[in-house]
């Protein structure tokens, strides 16, 4: 169910994006982006130490493949729209200190995973990982590449923020032997640029790409955001524009989650943020862009060239998505190293500290630095599934569910199947006896679709704010 157009002409396909104001205020409302299930505000205290190492037992007898995700929280200025847990220091002195806690989580992971499980995915974000020195970063890898048994055929990959990443960054990690890179955008226009903090000229960015192309890095990915403050739908066609000619292999256009709540930053530009419709046609402008350019849409915010694996992935069916998004690695257990860093063992989450201090006070201790955790019952499992396949597929077999879980799909969903019959009278998904399909115009809503299968949604209707919205 990609969408994609191979000519520099519209598909036809666009028109379904002419939505009505009433539908945009009707389903843009609060709910989670599903990187898991349950929503992390849902995850239980009672936790253990003992339920962590279980999990870690069951997935060395699994022998599945692994993924590393490592956090460097630290930035030299703030984005003022960043919701993201980052550090600010323009004294990168401090980064020695952090990554002598993160050498002995590293340490102290390394004794729960086996030498023989394959580090098939290896992710570094942030904050700004290169932010570290070049020699710091070489360093960080070795401790990695020595504890854990990296797969040849590894995706390795990194953000990167090219106002601080210079050609020895570059060197550095292609020689380590980093294939992907990741670097945000957010928007060119110069008064968004400055409303944000975030100065990040045309040409800095392309000297850049050109550079890791030149190297040899075999995909680049870029960031937008929609919805920023003083965005335009036509502004932002510029922007579009000029990220066609930097020709990525990925494009994420996320929206913009204003969080006041959580980052009180946000709120010293809030008057300036566009009106909701406004904001869907900066979406919907670039959107009709990228498809004309010859991009896959992934769905929600993700477009991909029809050659990358991840429009492969979506095409055979194994499509991923975990707390970094989409994923080509399904079936790996994701181990989080860092402040705040969130992994998926089998059925259990498990997050660090986000708090600088207290994680380096409890990485200092034994190693591990785990906050709080959540160990999946059966029901989130089916809910997780069923989510996972809508977000990732858009579309759910019935037949498959029953089969895997032993039980029938439209007696066990009977509830959330009525719940959807708003959204396909609204042409957003198709209901039939074998399968729930998420129509194209759906694949904008599909957060919404989602949120018909969570079962702990409704705890938090009338509560303080959790989540941003969904358009």
């Amino acid at each position: 169910m990609a969408i994609t157009s191979q000519s520099g002409n519209p598909t036809g396909k666009e028109a379904e994006f002419d939505l009505p104001d009433e539908l945009l205020r009707k389903y843009n409302r609060p709910g989670p982006r599903y990187t898991s299930y349950p929503p992390a505000p849902a995850w239980t205290g009672d936790f253990t130490r003992a339920d962590l190492e279980e999990a870690f037992a069951q997935a060395n007898a699994a022998a599945s493949d692994v993924s590393l995700y490592v956090h460097i929280p630290f930035c030299e200025s703030l984005c003022l729209f960043c919701a993201c847990n980052v550090v600010i220091q323009k004294d990168h002195r401090g980064a020695a200190d952090y990554l002598e806690s993160l050498r002995g989580e590293i340490a102290a992971l390394s004794r729960f995973v086996s030498p023989d499980r394959r580090v098939v995915q290896l992710h570094w974000g942030g904050g700004t990982p290169t932010y570290l020195e070049p020699r710091q970063m070489e360093d960080l890898f070795g401790e990695l590449s020595g504890s854990f048994h990296l797969a040849p055929d590894a995706e390795i990959g990194i953000e990167i923020d090219p106002r601080v990443t210079t050609r020895q960054h570059l060197e550095t990690l292609r020689r380590l032997g980093f294939n992907r890179l990741s670097m945000g955008i957010q928007d060119f226009h110069p008064q968004v640029q400055e409303t944000i903090h975030r100065i990040q000229p045309y040409e800095a960015t392309r000297e850049t790409i050109e550079a890791a192309r030149e190297l040899g890095f075999a995909s680049l990915n870029v960031d937008l955001i929609y919805g920023l403050p003083l965005q335009t739908a036509e502004r932002f066609q510029q922007t579009a524009e000029r990220v066609i000619e930097l020709d990525p292999d990925r494009i994420a256009l996320f929206s913009y989650a204003h969080v006041p709540w959580l980052k009180k930053q946000q709120g010293s530009f809030a008057s300036l943020l566009p009106p909701d419709h406004e904001k869907f046609q900066v979406f919907r402008g670039a959107l009709a862009r990228f498809l004309r350019a010859g991009y896959v849409y992934i769905g929600m915010d993700h477009f991909a060239r029809p050659g990358d694996e991840l429009a492969q992935a979506q095409r055979t069916r194994t499509l991923h998505r975990n707390f970094q998004g989409y994923s080509t690695r399904a079936g790996a257990d994701l181990y989080g190293l860092g402040v705040s860093a969130i992994g998926r063992i089998g059925i259990t989450y498990a997050q660090n500290f986000r708090d600088l201090a207290r994680y380096r006070e409890a990485a200092g201790k034994d190693g591990l630095a785990t906050m709080r955790g959540y160990r999946l019952t059966e029901d989130d499992r089916i809910r997780a599934t069923v989510i996972s396949r809508l977000l990732c597929h858009a579309v759910v077999k019935k037949e498959e569910i029953n089969r895997e879980f032993g039980l029938d799909f439209d007696t066990y969903f009977a509830k959330e199947i009525g719940q959807l019959k708003e959204l396909e009278q609204d042409a957003l998904v198709r209901i039939s006896p074998e399968e729930i399909a998420i129509t194209t115009r759906g694949r904008i809503f599909m957060r919404n679709v989602a949120m018909a299968f969570d079962y702990y949604l409704p705890q938090f209707e009338g509560d303080r704010p959790r989540f941003s919205r969904t358009l």
